[in-house]
């Protein structure tokens, strides 16, 4: 019940059907637009104010929301205006009762209650796997290391006493109360039965205080001799004895108790004081912890050149780079002939910079400094990827070994998960810790190097938690050598969650916090459910949730509520932040455990597939992923690549067996394997997180379930001290805002402001009302703030250091609820500049997308604060000269992060005011587009066409407000479906000749979307598809990640006769001309335009009145998933998408190496200027010729560049994997054509 003055009737039956108590506001507008009536009403709690009420009422299509508030005699009131006297009820059906009437005040009488919908699965008490939930186990839930379990040495009755007063009290209750009443008629002064009643309570309670007294005592007579006295004759005097005084001898026990634990520590300290001042000092041996020394570890390797080159080095090209962690050193070797080797060695402070191949997975580039201040690269080729991501890591590991600098910039993380079966722990889990098992797992080099921070999820956990704890700690120490330190633990009955962190990160931890939330039978048993754990290190915030949602095949909708229920009421985190969700709460949040969603398909077929090893089939029917297609549950979380066979159902024993059936009272219950045990995450845009490993153990056969373990490498930010002291009033720096523009999913038509949220600011603030919104849709409010309504905010620091890993939270609330109707996060990294950047990201409120936002602002730093430093997570990048993205497959659509987009535009970069200022410091401006593009995959797959109900689906919220999204073009291609014919023949005669060839002009556009690389549809073969095809897998993820470039001209150009209005020149202008060229990343806009997405868009001609008009016809429609994307083949038949319609992220430019140094190390040269190479060509030429097959072995052997390959022989092919005589025929001649070309 919310409070105030109470729901329920006066005859005390259950609540009337118009409360529908804990209803959100996005659905509670939902069920009256179904309603469709005007004066339909429903009362649901408030969700800014605790034990309040909203009145919702639906009057012309929009939706009126009052508050009802309590006052201090807890009365309720409607909330009016200033000076109107409110009337005040008592209960709230008298208040409904008077709101009934008509002319009480409000924008209409209330009409038709709308009714709460009972749900079926409320009343399902059968959890689908247990007959019965497990009794809670006798421990305590924890929030500290030091206290962990009950003790379990009590007799039965005490078990009993330990539950409470219940069973005492109601024996009181119903007898002895009687005899108590008649004493006290009869003028009695005590209640003999009463008394009786408490020293039955307590007697446990006794024997517990005495044990503490007793160790106590110890430490009285060292530090304290007079209340070691008085403690010695309590414990004398603790005979039992009876009635009052034997309760007035359990309160004075108390009263010393609590005495003694609140001065004992002063004394202490006060007479160690003394005891330093009087003793000679003596320093007690510190014992120096043990840990494992990284050996030295050899990396058998092939230098990537080219052909001109090797005829200057010779022909042997294999390398060994030896790494030594302990002594911060990588030696190059080089076998020259049988006895001799060449080899140069380079400390740690040497190597500046490893750039990994994002389109060779086992290429990397290793930036050398050379004498002189000169920098060389050497590119390399591993046997695996799996080998160089080992190298990364072992040399990210000597580079924070030895570096100078006190915080570390960058941690690993691991997390496990295992669902054990309610059976003990085994005796060996290092399989578990040490990321040993199936699916993507660490190199046997790196597989032994410690995490600094370890996070268990367990679920059904029958083990007490201190013995749990203590077995984890063990099984560390047997397997790294060090003893990991206790942060916290959390339990709700067999849901537990542990965190061990490194011993020299123990004073880094700070805010610890713990919660849990019930989701078992009717939100009341803890059976299901989640733990929840939060600190912080250094200045980053970490969450981790471990849950166990419902189970049974069939029941997807009552786990996505277990999902959206944690989410809404796990209390984690700054409390300030009580209108953000906990997945906004944080830097980084990570949430694991027993998610029990299922594979909805056929057990035999599940098992063809598992024998075959075939897994793409089944993650495409994983109901977590279809779930999350449909945006209703985990909201841009991301999840890595899952490559290991499904963990549940397993005979216990056994790996190699599924148990899909099992006996139950009902009869018999099927349980299809299935990938129940997950683990995912979110963070903050702009952050470095990358997930190094995710799969399963496959030795640990205690459970029916596998233990699932994931390892992140993660950057942290410490907290800043700055060098320059506080800024003075001229080094201010300034977060000033131009305007903002909001498109929120509602039907209300009220004023809205924005708060600011942030670390860097002393407290929240917030902006005037908005002073422009307007809407051609009931179902979508567009919101703007001039920048005289927002307010300019003062970060208390103004050094460009801490600014850049600053982020700033933003929520639009109402003015007549205060509650909130969308929120978001965006970083200040990309934001500083001394022009305005623009920004656009989604809005999302309570696990749903409710909007977007986008808007122009700037972080003006003083450039005295323009100093900066590199990151130890900047020190590795990837290379941008390649285009696509990595093979494989991606269960869904991206999710990293917030995914948030950055337009491109023309701005100073921060380091360059700067360089003046700080000659000791270099800025990392340059790379740090770099550096956030490992955050995570990026890989698309073909969209599930299930239908959703899900607004952003509808094409007409991209082309009612604008937003540069392909939606526009496939809504405008579904409108005119039955025009297409006439259209085709009243196509320019430009435009017809253009559709008719076989090749486009390629449409060249930068990504800048927080400098991730611009992301490409997979097919199941796992070739990229066409970036104009995007539409088709991207509609059921709305709003748009990245805006994809404009479609060709012919696909919008169109005469008078169709029925596009015409712009000034005659042609419709949904978007861009794609014939002018677009504005690159250093290009400056034209004077007088504006930019906004990835590309100019004329926002006047989009919102022209016949196009609101057709994005009205639009919204009456409900769109699913897959329908929309249909209509892109529409286009592709027209002739309008072809071919050329790719993107290619720009060249980077590398750093120059000098002609004298090519005899010295002619090798250096020729990888050098390798990276100059746009290996996409190749992929693309093979495809025309339908032989992508041989693109990955000719990429391994160095043939990356089509520049190069017109040198390629037969015998080249062959050693690439090209055997078949005529597919070598068909390639040489076609290389020997483009050569000719050329000339």
């Amino acid at each position: 019940m919310a409070g105030g003055g109470g729901v329920s009737s006066p005859a005390g039956s259950a609540p009337p059907l118009w409360y529908h108590r804990d209803l959100s506001r996005a659905a509670a507008e939902e069920l009256l637009a179904r309603a469709a009536r005007d004066g339909s009403f429903l009362v649901r709690d408030s969700e800014s104010v605790s034990g309040a009420y909203a009145l919702c009422v639906l009057y012309q299509k929009h939706v009126h929301t009052y508050r009802i508030l309590p006052d201090e005699e807890s009365f309720l009131a409607v909330q009016t205006s200033q000076g109107v006297q409110p009337k005040r009820f008592k209960t709230l059906p008298d208040l409904i009762q008077l709101y009934l009437q008509p002319g009480q005040g409000l924008v209409t009488t209330l009409l038709f209650p709308i009714e709460r919908e009972e749900s079926t699965e409320e009343r399902d008490y059968s959890d689908g796997e247990d007959e019965k939930p497990p009794l809670p186990p006798r421990t305590a839930s924890t929030s500290g290391p030091n206290c962990f379990t009950v003790p379990q040495d009590l007799s039965s009755d005490c078990v009993v006493a330990a539950n409470g007063l219940t069973t005492i009290s109601h024996e009181y209750l119903k007898g002895s109360y009687a005899l108590d009443l008649e004493a006290v008629k009869q003028g009695s002064s005590s209640l003999p039965h009463l008394n009786k009643t408490l020293v039955s309570s307590c007697k446990r309670l006794h024997g517990e205080v005495d044990k503490v007294l007793a160790g106590l005592e110890i430490l009285s007579k060292v530090f304290d001799q007079q209340s070691a006295s008085m403690v010695s004759r309590m414990i004398q005097q603790s005979v039992v004895q009876g009635g009052d005084e034997e309760l007035e001898n359990l309160v004075t026990k108390l009263a010393i108790l609590k005495d003694l634990l609140s001065s004992i520590e002063m004394k202490a300290l006060k007479a160690l004081q003394e005891m330093s001042a009087t003793s000679p000092s003596i320093s007690p041996q510190i014992s120096t912890r043990h840990t494992k020394t990284i050996p030295v570890q050899a990396f058998e390797v092939k230098l990537d050149v080219y052909l001109a080159d090797l005829t200057k080095i010779g022909k042997s090209q294999k390398y060994t780079l030896s790494v030594d962690v302990e002594a911060g050193k990588l030696v190059v070797m080089r076998k020259i002939r049988d006895s001799q080797e060449d080899w140069n060695t380079f400390t740690h402070d040497k190597i500046r910079q490893l750039i990994k191949s994002q389109r060779v997975p086992n290429k990397l580039g290793i930036m050398f400094e050379k004498e002189k201040d000169k920098s060389q690269r050497k590119d390399f080729i591993f046997t695996s990827a799996k080998k160089r991501e080992a190298f990364c890591q072992l040399l990210q590991l000597m580079k924070n070994k030895h570096s100078k600098q006190d915080e570390p910039d960058m941690i690993s993380v691991f997390i496990g998960t295992w669902n054990m079966g309610s059976v003990p722990s085994p005796k060996s889990m290092g399989s578990w810790v040490l990321s040993r098992g199936l699916g993507k797992t660490l190199d046997e080099m790196a597989v032994n190097i410690p995490h600094d921070i370890y996070v268990f999820g367990t679920q059904e956990n029958s083990v007490c938690d201190k013995e749990w704890v203590e077995t984890l700690r063990s099984a560390l120490r047997e397997n790294t050598e060090i003893d990991f330190k206790p942060v916290a633990v959390q339990t709700l009955w067999n849901i537990k969650i542990v965190v061990l962190v490194k011993p020299e990160h123990e004073n880094r931890i700070s805010h610890v916090g713990v919660s849990s939330v019930k989701t078992g039978i009717a939100n009341t048993l803890g059976n299901k459910g989640a733990v929840g754990l939060s600190f912080m290190f250094n200045g980053t915030s970490f969450g981790f949730v471990n849950c166990h949602l419902t189970s049974g095949n069939e029941k997807i909708h009552r786990r996505n509520q277990n999902y959206l229920d944690i989410l809404r009421l796990l209390s984690l985190g700054d409390k300030q932040l009580g209108s953000f969700d906990i997945s906004l709460r944080f830097t980084h949040l990570f949430w694991f455990g027993d998610l029990n969603y299922r594979l909805d398909m056929d057990i035999q077929e599940i098992l063809n597939y598992i024998n075959r090893k075939e897994f793409d089939p089944l993650l495409k029917v994983d109901q977590l992923n279809l779930e999350r297609e449909k945006n209703k549950i985990f909201l841009r979380f991301s999840e890595e690549e899952i490559s290991y066979p499904p963990t549940y159902r397993y005979e216990r024993g056994s790996r190699d067996t599924y148990v899909w059936q099992k006996q139950k009272a009902t009869g018999m219950r099927t349980n299809v394997p299935s990938w129940c045990d997950r683990i995912l995450w979110k963070s903050y845009p702009e952050t470095h997180i990358v997930c190094n490993s995710y799969g399963c153990t496959d030795d640990i056969v205690t459970s029916d379930h596998s233990p699932v373990f994931a390892t992140f490498e993660v950057g942290v930010t410490s907290q800043f001290v700055s060098k320059k002291g506080l800024p003075k009033s001229t080094e201010q720096a300034y977060i000033e805002f131009e305007s903002i523009e909001a498109i929120v999913k509602t039907a209300s038509r009220t004023k809205f402001f924005i708060e600011f949220y942030s670390t860097c600011l002393e407290e929240f603030k917030k902006c005037y009302e908005n002073d422009s919104q307007n809407s051609d849709n009931v179902n979508f409010l567009r919101l703007g703030w001039s920048s005289k309504q927002l307010t300019t905010l003062k970060p208390i620091l103004s050094d460009i250091e801490y600014l850049q890993d600053q982020h700033l939270l933003l929520t639009i609330k109402s003015v007549d609820g205060y509650e909130s109707y969308g929120e978001c996060v965006l970083a200040l990294k990309s934001m500083i500049g001394s022009t305005a950047q623009q920004f656009h990201t989604y809005l999302s409120h309570r696990g749903e997308e409710t909007g977007n936002i986008r808007g122009s602002m700037r972080v003006r730093v003083p450039s005295e604060r323009m100093g900066t430093r590199e990151r130890l997570y900047e020190w590795i990048s990837v290379d941008k000269d390649e285009s696509g993205v990595p093979k494989g497959r991606a269960t869904i659509p991206p999710r990293g992060g917030h995914d948030y987009v950055k337009p491109s535009v023309t701005r100073k970069v921060a380091g360059e005011s700067g360089k003046s200022g700080e000659e000791g410091e270099r800025t990392t401006s340059t790379r740090k587009d770099d550096c956030s593009q490992s955050r995570t995959k990026q890989d698309l797959t073909e969209s599930d066409p299930t239908t959703c109900k899900n607004s952003y689906n509808n094409p007409a919220y991209y082309i009612l407000e604008g937003v540069p999204n392909q939606s526009a073009a496939l809504a405008s291609e579904m409108l005119l479906s039955s025009a297409l014919p006439s259209m085709a023949n009243k196509l320019p005669a430009s435009a017809a000749a253009g559709s008719g060839k076989s090749k486009a002009p390629s449409v060249q556009v930068h990504s800048q979307c927080s400098g991730r690389p611009a992301a490409h549809a997979i097919s199941e073969e796992g070739s990229s598809e066409d970036d104009c095809n995007v539409g088709a897998h991207s509609m059921n993820r709305p709003p748009p990640d990245f805006p994809p470039p404009p479609l060709p001209k012919c696909a919008v150009e169109m005469t008078e006769g169709t029925v596009y209005p015409a712009g000034n020149e005659g042609k419709a202008q949904i978007f861009p001309d794609s014939s002018k060229p677009l504005p690159s990343p250093g290009a400056t806009p034209p004077p007088g335009s504006t930019v906004s997405g990835a590309f100019c868009l004329e926002t006047q001609s989009i919102l022209s009145p016949p196009v609101l008009q057709m994005a009205k016809t639009l919204s009456e429609v409900e769109y699913p998933a897959g329908a929309v994307g249909g209509g892109s083949k529409g286009l592709r038949g027209l002739g309008v998408v072809q071919e050329g319609c790719r993107t290619f992220p720009p060249r980077p430019i590398q750093e120059e190496s000098s002609g004298e140094e090519l005899s010295e190390e002619a090798m250096w040269q020729g990888s050098s200027s390798s990276s100059l190479s746009v290996e996409g060509s190749v992929g693309e030429w093979l495809q025309r010729l339908g032989l992508e097959r041989y693109e990955e072995g000719l990429l391994h052997n160095g043939w990356d560049d089509l520049e190069f390959l017109s040198d390629i022989t037969e015998e080249d092919l062959e050693e690439a994997g090209v055997l078949d005589p005529i597919h070598k025929t068909i390639l040489l001649a076609s290389l020997r054509q483009q050569q000719q070309q050329k000339k």
